[in-house]
């Protein structure tokens, strides 16, 4: 069982996926509303060995030394990985040892206004930053960013990124009704869209509760009409979750052990990840599959969201 490493993960975007996680959760410089990791513990844009570089060599050692090769291994987990002082050294061992697996960053984009964050993901293959907002407005309200960040400082640290990194750029961008669809926010992230030059532009939306209540994912209808507001050629709209079942890596053992988990009593996010030894991330992505199917439901209790069967 590793701490830092999780997956292989059936990944829509990336297929099998073996998760790298560089920060403790939540540790991230965003509080967004629609965060299914939960709320954000530590905001914060200071940049720190928040989990030793050895310790995370000495588990990606292990694994391959152990296991066949995922389709990529990825930087994500329960924060925001740029806040990794060390994550330009994990990328560089892992090219030097697997130099055949494409590397991938998820990551919310925030801190590439520093040099120093750009230049340490320039070897990665693709990067997944986020931009969800073009206005400060919307920033503060959908995004909830550590002080100190505006909305400006973070759109030109994409945009010098682009400059810079020579690999594929997929840019996601949330869109949440209510919050950043208006025709006045739209126009302005598409004139940012043009200025960043993303290889793909993915639209993505809600698929389980948020960090607060009351929202509302939006339709494939909406995600649409968005899309053909843009008139843009390299628009993608994320596919359901149940294409999931697809990838290689989905494993049948852990859905069946998440319904059983459930079947007996309703559990947090958190009771799952306890319970079954699984990262969050990975759960996250079975119960994606599993609400899609309508096999269990959210109800919003005291305590968080529970999920129980349907």
């Amino acid at each position: 069982m590793y701490k830092y490493l999780f997956g292989p993960v059936p990944s829509r975007r990336l297929g099998m996926s073996l998760g790298v996680d560089l920060v403790p959760k939540k540790v991230c410089s965003l509080n967004c509303v629609y965060c299914e990791v939960g709320k954000t513990t530590k905001l914060t844009l200071d940049r720190k060995e928040y989990i030793k570089f050895d310790k995370i060599k000495e588990e990606l050692t292990h694994y391959f030394n152990n296991n066949p090769d995922p389709d990529y291994i990825t930087f994500s987990g329960s924060g925001e990985p740029t806040l990794n002082i060390f994550i330009g050294e994990v990328l560089q061992f892992i090219k030097q040892n697997k130099p055949n697996i494409p590397v991938a960053v998820l990551t919310n984009g925030t801190l590439f206004y520093d040099k120093n964050v750009r230049k340490a993901i320039l070897n990665a293959d693709v990067v997944l930053p986020s931009l969800d907002a073009a206005t400060e407005g919307v920033f503060k309200k959908i995004n909830r960013p550590a002080k100190d960040l505006s909305i400006d400082k973070y759109i030109k640290g994409l945009i010098d990124f682009r400059k810079e990194f020579k690999g594929r750029i997929w840019l996601e961008i949330f869109i949440l009704p209510g919050y950043n669809d208006t025709e006045n926010e739209l126009a302005e992230l598409k004139k940012i869209i043009l200025k960043i030059k993303p290889d793909s532009i993915q639209l993505n939306t809600l698929d389980r509760p948020g960090t607060i209540s009351n929202l509302r994912g939006a339709t494939k209808q909406e995600l649409q009409r968005v899309s053909e507001y843009w008139q843009l050629n390299n628009i993608q709209i994320i596919s359901s979750s149940q294409e999931r079942r697809n990838i290689q890596s989905f494993r049948s053992d852990i859905e069946t052990a998440i319904i059983e988990t459930i079947a007996r009593r309703p559990c947090t996010l958190d009771d799952l990840t306890k319970i079954l030894g699984l990262h969050i991330n990975e759960i996250n992505k079975y119960l994606d599959v599993l609400e899609s199917e309508e096999k269990i439901k959210t109800v919003q209790q005291e305590r968080g969201v529970f999920y129980q069967i349907k």
